[in-house]
């Protein structure tokens, strides 16, 4: 049977010794200040060779026992900076604390603390679920009949008892992602850092996901979340951040996030018709507070934009200019995004599903 890889986010590092780390399943040892973040970043910045600043300065605040979304496209900055957060990658400058610890001054200890399941799937393919997890837990100094059981506690948790004897190689998609969250799970994190744990599943695999999530921050444990589903975030998040470029451009609840749009959208499928042209004939549109030009659309933010529908056709008609459909929505986590950065979410076609969507 071989030996399963070192996930460098979870396991302790090689001064530890053979000391136990943690003692599943009580809950890991507070920090001095229970009432502190359990994560909090100030001025973190990541600038790599060449000058590419992957993050530009962001301050983060994660409140002990919430779900924190990361939404972002790809290379937004989202992986580096969870990277920095478990102590992966060091920080070109500023700080940044989990639960409670320096992740400079003190990363040893922070990995004592932290899970995380990373976008790689680091499994060997020849051991079955339930060895991978036992020798995880050796890792921690968990042996024996503590291994065995903790192993299968955390079999139970992800919904893969019946599969517990097969080798990895075997698992779906969804499987390997839900063993991948076993295994950050083994020494009972304080914090759990998921980077985008459901990219690539399909929607049943995704849902299940997701009720793991809602299941392992019931039981306390704080969820730093990245991702590129608005859905997911939506969903999930008691709070999120959206990043672009390296920077923070929006921060609230989901539903703040979208109180705040204050305004309907209006979509108007251009099909053709010129985009100047379109803009300027909606000019001083009433209720009219923004407008955002897509590749094969235009984007009204406007206020009663069902009642605003007619004005745009007669407005369209007198210039005469021929669009495709115009439909009228409350403001959705997109349409926040778009307001954000200018542009809408790279894949958003893909979104993560509704629980109606999954069941049909």
């Amino acid at each position: 049977m071989r030996s399963p890889p070192v996930y460098p986010g979870v396991c302790p590092t090689a001064d530890l010794g053979s000391k136990p780390v943690l003692d599943p399943p009580s809950r890991p040892a507070r920090t001095p200040d229970a009432d502190a973040a359990a994560i909090s970043a100030r001025s973190l910045r990541r600038v790599f060779k060449g000058g590419v600043e992957a993050v530009a300065a962001i301050d983060l605040t994660v409140d002990r026992g919430e779900i924190f979304g990361f939404l972002g496209p790809n290379g937004a900055g989202k992986t580096t900076t969870v990277r920095m957060l478990c102590t992966l990658l060091p920080p070109t400058s500023g700080s940044a604390r989990v639960a409670g610890l320096d992740v400079a001054a003190a990363a040893a200890e922070v990995r004592r603390r932290i899970g995380v399941a990373l976008q790689e799937i680091g499994l060997d393919p020849v051991q079955t679920g339930r060895e991978l997890l036992e020798l995880q837990c050796g890792l921690y100094g968990i042996t024996g009949r503590r291994a065995r059981s903790r192993a299968m506690e955390l079999l139970e948790l992800v919904g893969l008892t019946v599969a517990a004897d097969r080798r990895t190689k075997t698992y779906s998609g969804g499987m390997k992602r839900r063993l991948d969250l076993a295994t950050a799970l083994v020494h009972a994190p304080e914090v759990l850092f998921l980077d985008e744990p459901t990219t690539g599943l399909d929607p049943a695999s995704r849902m299940s996901i997701w009720e793991e999530v809602r299941r392992i921050n019931a039981a306390g444990t704080t969820v730093f979340l990245t991702t590129q589903y608005l859905e997911e975030a939506d969903q999930l998040c008691a709070r999120l951040a959206i990043i672009d470029g390296g920077r923070i451009v929006a921060e609230g609840t989901p539903r703040q996030l979208k109180a705040e749009m204050g305004h309907d959208v209006v979509s108007v499928s251009l099909q053709g018709a010129d985009v100047a042209a379109t803009e300027a004939a909606l000019r001083g549109l009433p209720g009219l507070q923004r407008t955002l030009a897509e590749p094969h659309a235009l984007a009204l933010y406007v206020e009663d934009g069902a009642g605003q529908v007619a004005e745009i056709v007669r407005r369209l008609d007198r210039e005469r200019i021929t669009v495709g459909a115009i439909s009228v929505a409350r403001p959705s986590l997109d349409d926040v995004f778009l307001r954000a950065t200018g542009r809408r979410l790279e894949g958003r076609q893909e979104q993560a599903p509704t629980a109606e969507a999954a069941a049909g």
